[in-house]
């Protein structure tokens, strides 16, 4: 059930942090957002990350090992990675239709996926 919560919680925060850091950028199309400076912008986004953290910070509490989670260190941070590219894909295409998805990114996609096996292996 940890690991669960823990990967909930890890899926919620890549969704905030995907939209503070990549949002502002498909946001520009709204003539009230384009106006705004850079430290506007830089606000607005971190707004968003706060909400990022509020998540994060709980998914490596109750996941991590020494606190009774099911995972060490290097676990949690591979799979925070990989969570983080199946939201960032996921977001990039359904936000951003001009991107494509290339057979390059689907390789270094099973790479990295092979790097979450190596990790989790005794």
């Amino acid at each position: 059930m940890q690991a669960f919560i823990t990967i909930l919680l890890l899926i919620i925060s890549n969704i905030f942090m995907t939209f503070a850091w990549y949002g502002h950028l498909k946001m520009q199309s709204f003539s009230w957002f384009n106006h705004l400076g850079l430290p506007a912008i830089i606000l607005f986004s971190w707004g968003i990350a706060l909400f990022e953290y509020c998540f994060q910070v709980p998914a490596n509490r109750f996941g991590y090992s020494l606190n009774g989670g099911p995972f060490n260190l290097w676990q949690l941070k591979v799979l925070q990675e990989a969570i983080t590219l199946i939201v960032f894909t996921t977001f990039t295409l359904l936000v951003f239709k001009n991107e494509t998805f290339r057979l390059n990114h689907v390789i270094g996609f099973i790479f990295l996926i092979l790097a979450v096996y190596f990790i989790f292996k005794n």
